[in-house]
């Protein structure tokens, strides 16, 4: 996959948690209309804990997606401003974008939880706990959101257009390949806001507890599809590294006293059996798209391939950095 590849996938993924923070924003509300009263509590007392402060029910929808939209543009404005040397979004930016849409998911539950089946905004409950608790899981999401950036990884040049390669004496190079597969990635984020969607109504009072059990298996899914939707192979002076997902994770390493040597082969998933992480005779292959692979061979005399762009560059380098070492 190429850089620029990468960057649309980061790019399509941004858009869809926000927008997917918007419609959830706007639809809490509307969804729960019949069991909230006319105006809202959406302000408590710090020291009573009480509401003191309210908003009419048909403002508590579009106000903090109004708030959203207008954070995402400025958040927006500032990426094009700033600019990075290839195009990547900073890890800032997902950071404070996944930290705002929980903050406001998990506000807008809050309220709702708060005034459901009240009468008046005057009696709603108490909503410290739900407050702290969002605040703990948007520190998580914003750490993760700097985390995959971290991971993402930034443009390097192809060491040489030979199978063999001259390395200068004290040069360290780097060779990256990727590939991944934007429609499981798709999937991966549609699972993902089905957690998001049932979570969050459940935060609110508004899913059965039948209901809210299909949150962890939306959770895993979204979890495991992303972490089978892409794969990066690292080919430094300390070997192989084949990892996988946005994070990194999970991952496999290869010494390169470990490597008796590199290859590249072309494959497709008849071959092997299909897609994913397969065993064959032809060994162990990661196939998320036919085509050219790297192949390894190992010091057990063991096979093993990854189904990366510019393949034959890293054989290369491998070869290259086996012999010197």
């Amino acid at each position: 996959m190429t850089d620029r590849g990468r960057r649309s996938t980061t790019a399509w993924g941004t858009v869809g948690w926000c927008v997917g923070v918007l419609v959830l924003l706007a639809a809490l509300p509307p969804v729960a209309s019949s069991r909230l009263p006319e105006r809202l509590a959406t302000h408590w007392n710090g020291g009573s804990g009480r509401p003191d402060d309210s908003m009419p029910l048909w403002a508590a929808a579009p106000f903090p997606a109004l708030v959203r939209a207008v954070l995402t543009a400025v958040a927006a404005l500032a990426l094009r401003r700033a600019g990075t040397d290839n195009g990547a979004i900073p890890g800032w930016a997902l950071a404070g974008l996944g930290f705002g849409g929980v903050m406001l998911l998990g506000g807008q539950a809050s309220i709702v939880r708060a005034n459901l089946d009240h009468a008046d905004w005057r009696d709603a409950d108490s909503v410290t706990s739900w407050v702290v608790g969002t605040l703990v899981v948007a520190a998580t999401v914003g750490a993760i959101g700097s985390l995959a950036a971290q991971r993402a990884p930034a443009q390097v040049p192809s060491a040489a257009d030979d199978p063999a390669l001259e390395l200068p004496a004290g040069q360290r190079l780097v060779w990256l390949g990727r590939t991944s597969i934007p429609w499981l990635q798709a999937v991966s984020a549609v699972t993902g806001l089905l957690a998001i969607a049932v979570v969050v109504g459940a935060l609110a009072g508004l899913a059965d507890p039948p209901v809210a059990l299909a949150a962890p298996p939306f959770a895993l899914a979204c979890v495991l599809v992303l972490a089978s939707s892409s794969v990066q192979a690292r080919v430094t002076e300390r070997g192989l590294d084949v990892s996988f997902g946005p994070l990194g994770w999970p991952s496999r390493r290869w010494a390169l006293e470990d490597i008796e040597s590199a290859r590249t082969e072309n494959r497709t998933p008849a071959q092997v059996g299909g897609w994913g992480y397969r065993l064959s005779g032809l060994g162990t292959t990661v196939m998320l798209r036919g085509g050219e692979c790297l192949v390894i061979r190992t010091a057990k005399g063991k096979d093993f391939a990854v189904s990366v762009d510019d393949a034959e560059h890293g054989a290369a380098l491998l070869n290259s950095l086996s012999a010197r070492t």
